[in-house]
């Protein structure tokens, strides 16, 4: 019995539809990355886990495909180094796979530009600004809008402190969907403002614990992140403290005007956070330059913004559809230490991804791709047997090195056949040319939309391009 065949769970295959639809987004992202001076890099699919590990966070660890080393990579394994002390068949699964396993699939392109930064500092000018359009991986739980192979885009210019390059980020998403004609929401934080969080509750050891769970507000609600946290350690006055922020309400400068008293003092603990009030004057002045800028969109601060990553330091940014519902399809924000992880330190830098995935399923639902998209021939030659396809030949040749994208039918078959053809392509010119045309010198074309239909001499292709568009 054949075999069935079957992709892998959270990946998915993509037709020629598909991919025009895709390409029309990789262009639209690469052409606004153009415009205020990106250049294209890659990095390979693996990394070395060392290069990996400790950038995302205990949950993101546990999310990293590892490679199992090439040939028997379970020879000459000492199990018992590996057993759990007081087990028989208990082992210590992480240290093992470390054993078996030294690369992995990356799980972004931000910790592969980091390497590729440092590896590359020599070659490279400061600040420098780059764009990557390649596949991560997460071993995640396939779910609506979440895959296990997925495209991010990102954007980053690493080198400069300057929050002109958020502002700048600001802008690429602005005019990016804009292009595409999706309504969105930038939502901005600061994680100096979630590390004033930790500190005037009276944990600043729990910041990263606060911010995970602060992180899936959105997911399981106020109730569950609070238990959460004090899960983790927490009080129920830290966490008091912490659900005050959260409530916080009104427009940007009044929501930093009561944070500004809260981290000086005013909450109930009385602590006062430098490191928040520092995260307030940095949004304070980037929202200052976002209204001078005039963004198209909506920008807000949202002080319930944590993004988990644990790498981020400064101005943290995510981007949500208004009309579709999905999660988040763009997100990102300033690192300072990134680099010196790999040993070239004071290096900051700032990016964001665009979900490549996550935006192809929201103009697929919200029906926001060109209707040109279908098919990439705009005419196709209608085989009318041998004497005539020898006459059309050197039309096609002339036409595709004009850049227009022709076809010929490969068999002189009945003519609704080739009709058929042409309508299950969408294909929107067709070209009939048979033995009277090739005794009269002409090429007959069709318009399949409108029913129009020209003649033109055999050497006028100006004449044939003009009329197909």
């Amino acid at each position: 019995m054949a075999q069935k065949p079957s992709i892998p769970k959270g990946t998915r295959d993509f037709g020629q539809q598909e991919m025009a639809e895709r390409n029309y987004i990789f262009d639209t992202i690469k052409s606004v990355f153009r415009t205020y001076g990106y250049s294209q890099i890659e990095t390979p699919a693996q990394e070395n886990l060392s290069t990996l590990l400790g950038k995302y966070g205990d949950e993101g660890d546990k999310l990293l495909f590892r490679i199992l080393n090439s040939g028997d990579a379970f020879s000459g394994i000492d199990y018992d180094s590996f057993r759990l002390e007081g087990t028989e068949d208990g082992y210590n699964s992480k240290a093992l796979s470390l054993k078996v396993c030294e690369k992995g699939l990356r799980y972004d392109l931000t910790v592969p530009f980091a390497r590729f930064v440092v590896q590359h500092q020599n070659e490279l000018s400061f600040p420098y600004k780059r764009f990557q359009i390649q596949p991560v991986w997460r071993a995640d739980r396939p779910q609506k809008g979440r895959y296990r192979e997925f495209y991010q885009c990102d954007v980053d210019v690493i080198g400069s402190k300057s929050q002109l390059n958020e502002l700048e980020l600001v802008q690429i998403v602005d005019r990016v969907f804009t292009l595409l004609d999706v309504n969105v929401l930038i939502k901005i934080n600061n994680r100096k403002v979630l590390t004033g969080f930790a500190e005037i509750s009276g944990f600043p050891d729990k910041v990263v614990d606060i911010t995970v769970a602060i992180d899936k507000l959105d997911k399981i609600g106020l109730e569950a992140v609070e238990e959460e946290m004090k899960e983790k350690g927490l009080t129920e006055g830290a966490v008091a403290v912490i659900e005050q922020i959260l409530s916080l309400s009104g427009d940007t400068a009044a929501k930093i005007a009561s944070m500004r008293t809260l981290m000086n003092g005013g909450s109930a603990s009385g602590i006062v956070s430098e490191t928040g009030l520092k995260g307030l004057d940095e949004l304070e002045e980037l929202f200052g330059f976002i209204d001078a800028a005039g963004i198209c969109h909506s920008v807000e601060i949202d002080l319930s913004l944590a993004r988990g990553l644990n790498y981020y330091t400064g101005a943290i940014f995510e981007v949500k559809a208004l009309d579709w519902q999905i999660g988040s399809i763009c997100g990102g924000g300033r690192y300072d230490n990134l680099t010196g992880i790999f040993g070239l330190p004071d290096m900051s830098g700032v990016g964001v991804s665009f979900g490549a995935d996550r935006i192809y399923d929201v103009l697929k639902g919200l029906n926001k791709f060109p209707e040109g998209l279908r098919s990439s021939t705009r005419l196709l030659f209608a085989n009318m047997g041998q004497q005539e396809l020898l006459y059309v030949l050197p039309v096609a040749k002339a036409l595709r090195e004009a850049g227009v994208s022709v076809e010929i039918y490969p068999e002189a078959s009945k003519l609704k056949k080739q009709f058929d053809f042409a309508d299950r392509k969408a294909i929107p010119f067709l070209s009939i040319t048979g033995g009277n045309e090739v005794e009269s010198g002409i090429v007959n074309i069709k318009n399949l939309t409108s029913g129009e239909q020209k003649s033109f001499a055999k050497d006028d292709i100006q004449g044939i391009i003009d009329f197909i568009g």
